[in-house]
């Protein structure tokens, strides 16, 4: 019998490392698959050969190079996959701008086409629905709420879970981590992610400072950390307070309330059951593009799973010092307060569930594949 193949397409790394596991699950149980595709080390690892890297994938912003490079990549995908190898089924990974692209023409071309972690249309524009519907056969989606989203909209999909269920490491040891960072251990501790981007850390690292110094006298029990983004330079911002590099996940999950910038933290915060706020400010005119183009109103993704205002958000004007440091005083010395934001982390980890999403897809792409 000829052995089954798949194409995975993936635009950076994060793509690369959530398809590597897919591929690893799915060789577990159909060992003789044939895979090859678009990704980085993390595929090549487990053996997928690969058409091309990353390197004509990624890019920051929308430039004449990176259109010119995705057309052209684009068209050589396309007429390998249909003159020569023929793939049973083509996965597309995240990276939704090339992705939902390319899924047109491997519709047209009568390809099978899986989609894990599809873009966030929840979130802003939400018109790519119409795409998503014609063109991809079924969707893996992360979280709960989407699955409902997507059947609405009558296209095949199911949740198999988020990454973050198996890949945040476990809870620092609090003993060790202030030991070795020679932080108080008779003092409370609130942590400040600024963001890892430039634009983030001007217009936020100043209202940050500013709510810790407010926060610190009213409490003096407690101390301050500032988490330094792994992919910003040393120099990318000063401050008088203690910051630490690369070790974001254990500073999340020893502290005891933190101060956030929006993003994919504050989920992996709630994993580790810390109470939080997050802030959000930038440049107007990307604001009100934003205000165009959303989809929804809620900007912590506790929330938006949960549908209720568990943590507080404090986004554009409203992102001002004293209003978090009022909100972060309340979660350290009011008990009742922060125990109602710790039942609402707890729901949001339950609606989460314990779906290992790599096993998940695997499991969906050889049934598909052995016509179950």
């Amino acid at each position: 019998m000829t052995a089954k193949k798949i194409f995975i397409i993936t635009g950076e790394s994060s793509g690369d490392k959530h398809a590597s596991g897919v591929v690893r699950e799915l060789k577990k149980i159909n060992p003789d698959v044939v895979i090859e595709g678009i990704g980085g080390q993390n595929l090549r690892n487990q053996g997928v050969k690969l058409f091309s890297d990353h390197s004509k994938m990624g890019g920051i912003g929308i430039t004449p190079k990176l259109v010119i490079d995705h057309f052209t990549l684009g068209k050589r995908i396309i007429k390998y996959l249909k003159n020569d190898f023929k793939p049973d089924i083509v996965l597309l990974v995240d990276y939704g701008a090339f992705n939902l692209t390319i899924s047109k023409f491997l519709k047209k071309e009568g390809f099978k086409v899986f989609y894990f972690i599809p873009p966030q249309v929840w979130a802003s524009r939400k018109w790519r629905l119409k795409t998503i519907k014609k063109n991809i056969d079924k969707v893996f989606t992360i979280f709960p709420f989407e699955k409902e989203m997507y059947e609405k909209e009558g296209i095949n999909s199911t949740f198999v879970g988020h990454p973050l269920n198996f890949e945040l490491p476990k809870k620092a040891d609090r003993d060790d981590f202030f030991t070795r960072h020679n932080l108080d251990k008779n003092k409370r501790l609130v942590s400040i992610f600024p963001g890892s981007r430039m634009f983030e850390i001007k217009y936020l690292l100043k209202i940050f400072t500013g709510a810790v110094k407010i926060i610190e006298k009213a409490c003096p029990d407690v101390q301050f950390v500032f988490s330094h983004a792994p992919n910003l330079a040393d120099s990318a911002f000063k401050t008088n307070y203690k910051t630490i590099k690369g070790e974001n996940q254990a500073l999340l999950s020893v502290s005891d309330a933190l101060i956030l910038a929006s993003g994919t933290v504050a989920l992996e915060a709630a994993m580790y059951n810390t109470p939080m706020i997050i802030a959000y400010r930038g440049p107007l005119f990307f604001y009100l593009v934003y205000l165009m183009v959303r989809s929804i109103k809620k900007a912590c993704l506790v929330n938006i799973i949960t549908g209720k205002d568990i943590v507080k958000e404090f986004l554009m004007y409203d992102a001002c010092s004293d209003k978090i440091a009022k909100e972060i005083i309340q979660l350290l010395n009011n008990t009742n307060y922060r125990e109602k934001q710790l039942e609402g982390l707890a729901q949001l980890r339950s609606m989460m569930g314990d779906k290992h999403c790599v096993e998940e897809v695997a499991k969906h792409i050889d049934k598909e594949l052995k016509g179950e």
